[in-house]
């Protein structure tokens, strides 16, 4: 396993839209435990590939997503199916370091997946596990936690936004 350089806003990989994944094979399972190590070496809970420039329906959380307890589960090709409720959730992101922010999600959800070793799976999460997952899931359709902050709290962190975008294009 290796450590992958997690990608920062402004670089383009994070507002494109991941593709599916056709083939589960032994590079994607490569692919899904390197996530798995760069996300618990940098402190996350969640990593999308998009994160780590891989444009393919992967994520990972650190936990185990039927039981909730400890462990990491990687979520191929994701989808929700159930939404219940609403909730405030404080949010932050390995992709833009230092911003924290309360952002509304669904307080309990359906997901089906695929795990890597092509096996459907499917699991219902509330509260802090909801909302990693749908905000990795925003990732791999190109939209960050930041996009569901209103105008006037965007604005203010403009100058962080580009500083942090100033720090992208120097590792490209």
């Amino acid at each position: 396993m290796s450590l992958i350089p997690v990608r920062l806003y402004g670089d383009p990989v994070l507002r494109r839209q991941a593709a599916a994944v056709d083939e589960v094979d032994d590079d994607l399972g490569r692919l899904a435990d390197d996530m798995i190590e760069t996300m618990r070496a940098s402190d996350g809970i969640g990593l999308a590939a998009n994160q780590v420039g891989e444009l393919r329906r992967i994520l990972v959380v650190n936990f185990d997503l039927e039981t909730g307890g400890e462990g990491a589960t990687a979520l191929i090709n994701p989808e929700i199916t159930a939404r219940v409720g609403t909730m405030r959730s404080m949010e932050g992101c390995l992709s833009i370091p230092d911003v924290w922010d309360e952002v509304e999600r669904q307080a309990e959800i359906a997901v089906t997946w695929t795990d890597p070793q092509g096996r459907e799976q499917n699991a219902e999460a509330e509260g802090l596990h909801a909302a990693v997952v749908q905000h990795e899931i925003d990732h791999l359709n190109g939209v960050l936690f930041i996009d569901h902050l209103p105008a006037v709290k965007r604005m203010m962190l403009r100058s962080t936004l580009k500083q942090i975008a100033r720090r992208a294009k120097e590792r490209m």
